[in-house]
Parts: structure tokens; C-alpha cells; sequence
């Protein structure tokens, strides 16, 4: 034994450093018999944060967290410098399923191309062992009936994503260097005994840039059996966000050339090709119309309705609340939940990947990151031909409501013209609705009951529609606050003055006077208070249909009934007659029944006349 003299000594610290670890049990098998601490000679010395001046250090390594992989969808990359949520459980799922052709159709943002990028490297024939790049993933747990496919298969694959011009020649320019890069990454090719002269002279021109559009639509069957022939095995073809040009298409006036292309490029690829190992494609939609697919008959569609691959693209809880725990967050959990979970992916529950990764690496800062990352397009080209009855359940998903739809998977942008109520089944599967419940029709619809999904996609809803009905443009968001601040402040000649305000620069909209139109711009008006009041509109209470009620979330706010009322060519002293016959009409009919059975004690009733771009306001209680 020693004593705490000869133990400072030789560990280089105090007496009395040496003297307070033996009081706190840190040097095992110290035992004071007397006045003395007596120390184990083959004692070591603990790691107890201190040095000889008192000051803490720190012993233990810092641990260095992985960033997130913002924008990143190369696999190799993702998975080694970056924190990797590992979806290679879907190789097993396909393996064991074994579809031809598959195509997976998932909002956009939702790993579908990082997903296909890691296909690719797992199957593709490499010069390097691809292998390291799974031995830590699930897949290699699964055992060889799996990673014997590994590094197999030729692969070609092309991703369409960045595909967005504004003309078809444009288009075709950019498909023709995409396949002109894909030949490339297959040049042995060209130094194969095995490849004929007319086919190295087919891949000189697509790699010389002469090829025409005829030469390109067979690029894909052209390749596959090139490839087939050299290595003795079909090819797997990938093609990621195949509908994105001809969603531009749709867009930019160029459709039917591009669906014409497409038609035949993917024939010529996935229909009878015997070089072809597995097919796999991606897209927000299901393009079957318009016969993309015509007599594709080994096509497997899995979307967001299937209960197939559902967790494989975006996040599930278990996944985010790992993330959550490695990166210290995990308290903020509920507030995460709120803004970007609540998506269905058949009946597995769905966190927008896109969104999380953005709210973590932002400092937990909840934010419409998901919305911002292009122009909602969809929710714009949907506004276009939205119905007075469409405007108003958007309303009513807007307050967290359900609303009774037909869904149906093969729908298309052009199709909206011929049936508006079609628009459901274009946010469903772009991300903007969820179907909670869902029923198969014999027809292979959905009759479902939808609803907006989380906070996030709340806020663009709100900016968008309000966008729509305020005719952007014409007015700024400055009005529709100034008729907020008039309610709030009871004050009827702002009020009137900003509606005023409204029509008359937007005049144009206004020349055919009809109610239904005024209804929809008060509605817009309105979705600016949707935090402080619950809208409804054409509801029953009392004896008839009110125009549009708010109902005040707290209290301590008035509720507010308004009843419209419009004529064209009216002198001043009719429209204040009308607007006092609107209020009038609001007190006979006792639409304040349903505000008053819920609570609701101090109640506004407003009767508005419109009259081209004039209108007047009766109030009561008079403002």
C-alpha cells in the first residue's frame, strides 16, 4: 500500500487532489485504517476532469455529428459524410416481390431519387467493390439470398427532375444530353466485340449530339440490349421523376409533343423488352390517360394509397425520433409533429423528410421549408378552375376540416378543365392533402375522406388561395390586413373604405356583378383572420343559409355574420336600401342561432351591398 504522498507524486498531482478522489471512491481499494488514506499499489489514476490548478477539461473525445444531407441524393455521398436514414430494406422488398417494371408515385421531396441512386449502386457492375457501401447497412443482414444481386446487373438510369423548359425543343435538347451522358457511362461499349457496327454507329450519334428525335425515342431499347449482348445479362433500367416534362408540358403548351415522345421511349424500354432485367420509375402522378404506358401490362403502381413500400419514402416516427435523440432535439418532438408529420402512405404515418432534415439543421425553427422549395405549382394550376363549391371546401380544409372526395390515381392536369373535382385527386397525391379514410369503388377510385395534413402545408394553403382570390397583382396583402385591423377595431368606414379599395383596382373582375363572385373575394378577405376566428360559409342556421359567419376562437372577440347581396347599375340611395335588406335578412332568419348556442354573446351582423365596384355596409350594432 501507499501513501497519498507517494501516490501525487507519481501521478504529478496534490496531496489533497490525491486525498479528495479517496473521499469520493474514485481510486478503488482505498482504505483509511487511521488519520492516513492508504492507496493499492497498483492503483490507476482516475479520469476525473481535474489538473493540478483545479481547472475542468475535458478527457473525452468530442463526438462530431454527421450533418444533415440537405439537397443531397447521391448515395454513396449521403451515406458515408452525411446522417444516413437507411431505407435499403426497400432492395429486399422488391427482391421478394420481384415486380418487372415498378413505379412508385410520391410527392415530390420525398427521397425518390436518393431511393433510385441507391438501387443503382447496389445492383450496378463496378470496377470497385460497391459492396463496403451496404456492410453496414440492413440489407447485408439479410443474408446472401439478397447481397448476391449485389453489384450484378448493367444499370441504366436517368433522373428527368431538372427537366423543366419552357419550349419542347428546349425539352428534347436536354433529354438528348442526358442520354448522351448515360451512353457515356457505358463507353466500353464501343470497344466490345460483342456490340455490331450499326449500334456503335447508333452510339456515336447519340454521343455526338446528332441523333434525331426519332433516333432518341429508342435510345433506352437500343442501350438495354447493347448492354445485354456485352455482359450477358439484361439491364435494369431506373428512370427517377419520369412526369416531370410533361408536367411542363401541360404548363407550357408542348404536351402533346412531349407525351408523344414519352410514349414511345418508355414502349421501347419496359413493353416486351427481353433485355430487361427490372424496371423502375418515379413521379408525383400516375400518367395512364394518355397512354405512357399503353399496354404496359407488367407495370406494378405503387402510391400513396398502397400499403406496398409505404415506408420507404419520407420519414416514419421511429426514424425521426432517433435523428431527434442523436441530434439532441428530442424535446422538441410535439412541435416537429404538428408542422410535418401526418401524411398516409397507405395506413403508415409519414414525416415530410424534406421538412425534417430543414427544421433540425435550422435550429428547430418551424418553417413552410417543404413550400418553399418551388412555386406549388399544382395548388396554383388547380386554383385556375376551381368551382365556387371547390373554393369553399378548400375553405373548410383550411379550418381542419374533412371533406367527402372521390379520389381518382389517374387523373391528369388536362383532365381538370372536364371536371373540376378532380382537384382532390391532384393534391392528394402531390402532398397536399391525406385521405384518413378511404374506400375502394369497383370503378378502382377512392371514396375518401381528406384532409389538409399538418401545420406546413396550413400555411401555403392559406398564401396561396388568399393569393387566388385577391387576383395577386391587382392588390397587395396590405388591403385584405386593412380589413382585418377594421373588424378587430369595429370600425366600419375602414372596412368599407378597404373593400372599396379592393374593386376598384381590380375592376376588370367585376363586370358581370354576380353574387357568387363577391362571395369568394370576402372569403379571400377573411382567410387572413382564419387564427383568431373559425370561417364558415353558406352553413344553416335559424331559418335559412348564412352567407359567411366567423366564429371567434377566444371569446373576447365579437362573432361576425355577414349576408351579400349584389345588383348591377344601382344610384346610392338602392345599394344602402339593399345593404339594409341583407341585414335585415340576417336578424328575420336568426342566423345568429348557431353563434349563440355555441357561447358566442356579442355578435356583429353586417349586410353588404355590391354594386359594380361600390359597396355599402349596414352594421348591428351600428359602428
Amino acid at each position: 500500500m501507499k501513501t497519498c504522498k507517494q501516490i501525487a507524486s507519481e501521478w504529478g498531482l496534490s496531496e489533497r487532489t490525491i486525498n479528495d478522489l479517496c473521499k469520493r471512491n474514485k481510486i478503488p481499494g482505498a482504505v483509511k485504517p487511521g488519520k492516513s488514506w492508504q492507496i493499492p499499489d497498483d492503483a490507476t489514476k482516475p479520469i476525473d476532469k481535474r489538473i493540478v490548478s483545479g481547472k475542468y477539461i475535458s478527457h473525452e473525445k468530442k463526438v462530431e455529428k454527421k450533418p444533415l444531407p440537405i439537397g443531397i441524393s447521391d448515395y454513396v455521398r449521403a451515406q458515408s459524410d452525411y446522417y444516413y436514414v437507411d431505407k435499403t430494406l426497400l432492395i429486399r422488398e422488391f427482391l421478394d416481390r420481384k415486380s418487372l417494371v415498378s413505379l412508385f408515385t410520391r410527392p415530390r421531396r420525398f427521397g425518390k431519387t436518393l431511393n433510385m441512386d441507391m438501387l443503382r449502386v447496389f445492383f450496378e457492375i463496378s470496377e470497385i467493390d460497391t459492396g463496403v457501401y451496404f456492410q453496414d447497412k440492413a440489407i447485408w443482414k439479410c443474408g446472401g439470398k439478397y447481397t448476391q444481386h449485389q453489384g450484378k446487373y448493367p444499370v441504366i438510369f436517368l433522373t428527368f427532375k431538372d427537366v423543366k423548359f419552357d419550349s419542347w425543343e428546349a425539352t428534347l435538347d436536354k433529354i438528348r444530353g442526358l442520354l448522351q451522358a448515360e451512353f457515356g457511362r457505358h463507353s466500353e461499349l464501343m470497344e466490345s466485340g460483342k456490340t455490331a457496327r450499326y449500334e456503335k454507329e447508333y452510339f456515336a450519334r447519340i454521343m455526338d449530339g446528332s441523333a434525331t428525335e426519332v433516333d432518341l425515342t429508342s435510345a433506352l431499347e437500343n442501350l438495354s440490349r447493347m448492354l445485354a449482348e456485352h455482359y450477358g445479362r439484361a439491364p435494369i433500367i431506373i428512370i427517377d421523376e419520369y412526369d416531370t416534362p410533361i408536367q411542363e408540358g401541360y404548363a407550357k403548351d408542348f404536351y402533346d409533343e412531349i407525351t408523344g415522345f414519352m410514349r414511345n421511349f418508355f414502349s421501347g424500354a419496359f413493353k416486351d423488352n427481353r433485355n430487361l432485367s427490372y424496371g423502375f420509375l418515379t413521379g408525383i402522378l400516375r400518367i395512364a390517360q394518355e397512354s405512357i404506358f399503353s399496354g404496359l401490362n407488367n407495370l406494378t403502381v405503387n402510391s400513396v394509397m398502397d400499403e406496398e413500400y409505404a415506408g420507404f419514402f419520407g420519414f416514419t416516427y421511429p426514424e425521426v425520433h432517433q435523428m431527434m435523440e442523436y441530434y439532441g432535439v428530442a424535446g422538441m418532438e410535439d412541435e416537429l409533429k404538428a408542422w410535418y408529420d401526418g401524411y398516409l402512405f397507405g395506413s403508415e404515418e409519414i414525416y415530410n423528410p424534406w421538412s425534417v432534415i430543414n427544421y433540425i439543421s435550422k435550429g428547430c425553427i418551424p418553417l413552410a421549408y417543404w413550400v418553399n422549395t418551388g412555386k406549388n405549382e399544382v395548388l396554383e394550376d388547380v386554383l385556375r378552375v376551381a368551382t365556387d363549391d371547390i373554393t369553399e371546401r378548400l375553405y373548410a380544409l383550411l379550418q381542419g376540416e374533412m371533406v367527402i372526395a372521390r379520389i381518382d390515381e389517374n387523373v391528369l392536369y388536362r383532365s381538370l378543365s372536364e371536371e373540376p373535382a378532380n382537384i382532390y385527386s391532384l393534391l392528394l397525391v402531390a402532398g397536399y392533402l391525406k385521405a384518413p379514410k378511404k374506400e375502394l369503388q369497383a370503378d378502382g377510385t377512392y371514396l375518401c375522406e381528406v384532409m389538409i395534413p399538418n401545420r406546413e402545408i396550413a400555411a401555403v394553403y392559406k398564401s396561396e388561395i388568399l393569393a387566388h382570390l385577391l387576383q395577386i397583382g391587382a392588390i397587395t396583402k396590405t388591403t385584405a390586413n386593412k380589413v382585418a385591423e377594421s373588424l378587430y377595431a369595429n370600425d366600419l368606414q375602414n372596412l368599407q373604405q378597404a373593400i372599396a379599395e379592393y374593386m376598384d383596382k381590380s375592376i376588370s373582375f367585376y363586370d358581370s356583378g354576380a353574387e357568387g363572385f363577391y362571395h369568394g373575394l370576402i372569403l379571400g378577405l377573411m382567410a387572413l383572420m382564419d387564427n383568431q376566428y373559425k370561417i364558415k360559409s353558406n352553413r344553416e342556421s335559424g331559418k335559412g343559409r348564412y352567407d359567411i359567419s366567423l366564429i371567434p376562437r377566444n371569446k373576447k372577440h365579437p362573432g361576425i355574420i355577414m349576408e351579400l347581396k349584389s345588383e348591377t347599375g344601382l344610384s346610392e340611395e338602392a345599394q344602402e336600401k339593399l345593404a339594409a335588406k341583407a341585414l335585415d335578412q340576417i336578424s328575420h332568419k336568426q342566423y345568429d342561432m348557431e353563434m349563440q348556442s355555441d357561447g358566442v354573446e356579442k355578435i356583429l351582423k353586417l349586410g353588404i351591398a355590391f354594386s359594380g365596384k361600390k359597396v355599402k355596409i349596414k352594421s348591428f350594432p351600428d359602428l
